[in-house]
């Protein structure tokens, strides 16, 4: 691996035009889910100070009725052609349980309710809707055109539509590689890191096979066309990322499963306490007086705050401490994982290559500090990760870097420059000694060999034609990396394993320093998609942990996504089900514990809820329950599951699942 990047021969404005275009996002507001649920939120705040401080009912009556109205219709309405098609579901159930409310002096409890359920409806169809964006945008890595060379040598741009397998195309430095193909001509280093997830460019020369969207360096590549637009490995991208998000079992709520027969349920109940009554000779106002009654204390507003209230806490606690979980359901499923799969490069590591390993050679005459700064002065004008990683270890190491004269790279090889009058050479090790079978030569290629045997990338630097040193340079674990390893092994009773498109070695030491002992390396993304699978399959709830555009089908198809937010790409940002803003890979096995306390409120919570409506309704049915005290009952269990849940709030809440 070397440094090839010079700086300025390339225009880099041009290639980046396509992808640089603004990607094609949903409005919040374009969304009709968001505009009534926004006007139902607005209506709602209005009334409630003026409901609150006493002013007459004329004031904000009419306010609370139109919240009901705007937030309340769209899903009233799909409740009703649920019903049509003899299915009773949660969006009517909740419309009639505020409606209830109100129709006994609880407008404000009501419309609340009504506010809540809008609101929850507007962000599930954004994040359906920015997923959707994402998809489409992905299509933009890949470049619209490319220049196809014919048999005499002559050029003609065409769209990628156009291309077919066997044709030639030029990639000239600086652009997106725009097929899958095969080199058949020229040397240069491709940034393929939307693709295999490798932190730094790999070589390419002929024979080598190259992918659709992935950057070149500065050397021009003939490449041979062998797959299909449609065929692409992004193309395969996108559709993996669709069907995943198609066919994953849609998750509902605890109380979503058991909505059907509660509501069939309490229909049908309250009919029979309306109807058995007046059979035997009651009093209608009586048995409707009951029936009323039995349906406000069975109506499922205490259940329905039992559930949500634990999991918006601590769908609030995780957001204050840097992790966006997109949902409740979300916040649910994390409880559940059992297995965990990380992802390598801006993961589980930084994504930025270090120099590791300073080896300058006995009888150089150079001490560690001398040997980096040659190789740093040699690599200083060029753009190159590796280049830029040898700079950085020689100014934290406060070295000062003479200037260099001279400067060349060449793809594939390396860069040489004139520094203090010396010629130095700094590259690969296996280009910079071709040819070559002198002692010296023998003990650099050993010393390379063990260092990328221990997953590092060896650079050779040459002084006068004769080698001098070796530098390492890796990629480096985030800060607490293994301990989040430990965290999550204890909380799913499995240790977590790495899935990577980078090399096996490479993966292999960083896996070993993070106490990781199951790795699949060298992955395409349909192959993390398959893994993940395989885990399912063998009845595991696997959270899947990316940040690149190669993760995000694994991320969609996983029990739970989870994706690095300060580099993450946009697509794995939008189909991740929920994101570590800061990057603080601690945080993944704290939300873990958090989303477990909150599902075990959520069952003492429906223990309470269901305690209050069985006393009250058997009170109803087997004696005389005042409605006033009816409704007390029924309120009264709603404020104490309400605060119960409340209490995933406090910042020791966080702090119990964080330790």
């Amino acid at each position: 691996m070397t440094s090839t990047l010079a700086p300025a021969p390339v225009d880099r404005a041009a290639p980046h035009r396509a992808s640089d275009a603004p990607r094609r996002r949903t409005r919040v507001f374009a969304l009709p889910e968001a505009r009534w649920a926004a006007a139902a939120t607005v209506l709602f705040l209005l009334a409630l100070p003026l409901h609150l401080a006493g002013a007459p009912a004329w004031t904000w009556g009419p306010l609370y009725a139109l919240t009901y109205v705007s937030g309340g219709w769209e899903p009233g309405w799909a409740g009703l052609r649920a019903l049509r098609e003899r299915t009773l579901d949660v969006d009517l159930l909740m419309v009639v349980a505020a409606l209830g409310a109100a129709a006994i002096g609880q407008v404000m409890e009501g419309a609340l309710l009504i506010v809540i359920f809008a609101t929850s409806g507007a962000l599930e169809a954004l994040a359906t809707a920015r997923t959707a964006d994402s998809v489409r945008g992905l299509l933009d890595l890949a470049p619209a055109t490319a220049t196809r060379v014919d048999g005499d040598g002559g050029e003609e741009t065409v769209r990628l539509s156009e291309l077919s397998v066997g044709d030639t195309v030029l990639v000239r430095p600086g652009e997106r590689v725009g097929a899958d193909g095969r080199v058949l001509d020229g040397a240069s280093e491709v940034d393929q890191a939307t693709i295999t997830g490798e932190p730094l460019p790999v070589a390419k020369e002929k024979g080598d096979e190259v992918f659709a969207g992935t950057l070149n360096g500065t050397g021009a590549l003939h490449v041979r066309v062998e797959r299909d637009a449609s065929d692409t490995v992004i193309a395969r991208i996108v559709r993996m990322v669709e069907e995943a998000s198609e066919t994953k079992a849609p998750t509902q709520l605890f109380i979503e499963k058991v909505e059907q027969r509660y509501s069939l349920g309490m229909v049908a109940a309250t009919l029979a306490v309306f109807l058995v009554p007046l059979a035997v000779g009651a009093a209608l106002g009586d048995a409707l007086l009951r029936a009323m009654t039995f349906m406000i204390v069975a109506s499922p507003c205490a259940v329905v705050l039992a559930t949500m209230p634990p999991l918006l806490s601590a769908i609030a606690n995780a957001g204050r401490h840097g992790v966006l979980v997109k949902s409740a359901v979300v916040m649910e499923r994390l409880g559940q994982v059992d297995a965990v799969a990380l992802d390598k490069t801006g993961t589980l590591t930084e994504g930025a290559p270090r120099v590791s390993d300073v080896r300058p050679f006995a009888g150089s005459g150079l001490e560690t500090g001398e040997l980096l700064v040659l190789a740093a002065a040699a690599e200083h004008p060029s753009e190159h990760p590796l280049a830029r990683a040898v700079v950085d270890a020689a100014r934290e190491r406060g070295l000062a870097l003479p200037a260099a004269e001279d400067f060349a790279s060449t793809p594939g090889v390396g860069v040489t420059a004139t520094v203090d009058g010396r010629a130095v050479a700094v590259g690969a090790p296996a280009r910079l000694l071709r040819g070559r079978a002198d002692a010296a030569a023998a003990r650099a290629a050993v010393l390379a060999a063990e260092l990328e045997e221990g997953g590092r990338t060896a650079v050779l630097v040459t002084v006068d034609g004769s080698p001098v040193g070796v530098l390492g340079i890796a990629d480096r674990l985030r800060p607490g990396a293994a301990t989040t390893v430990s965290a999550l092994t204890s909380l799913t009773g499995t240790a977590p394993l790495l899935l990577t498109g980078d090399n096996p070695r490479a993966a292999a030491r960083l896996a070993a320093e993070a106490g990781i002992e199951e790795v699949r390396a060298g992955l395409l993304p349909e192959e993390k998609v398959g893994a993940v699978r395989e885990l399912e399959a063998a009845g595991r709830r696997v959270m899947v942990v990316g940040d690149g555009v190669n993760d995000a089908p694994a991320l969609a198809a996983a029990h739970t996504g989870v994706a690095m937010g300060r580099a993450g790409s946009d697509l794995a940002l939008e189909t991740a089900d929920a994101v570590i803003v800061r990057d603080e890979l601690a945080t993944v096995p704290a939300v873990i514990a958090l989303s477990r306390r909150a599902r075990r409120l959520v069952v003492q919570n429906l223990v309470v809820a269901g305690v209050f409506i069985t006393g009250l309704v058997v009170w109803d049915l087997a004696g005389t329950l005042p409605l006033p005290l009816g409704v007390a009952g029924h309120e009264g269990s709603t404020v104490i599951v309400g605060l119960n849940g409340l209490r995933l709030l406090r910042e020791a809440a966080w702090k119990r699942a964080a330790a």
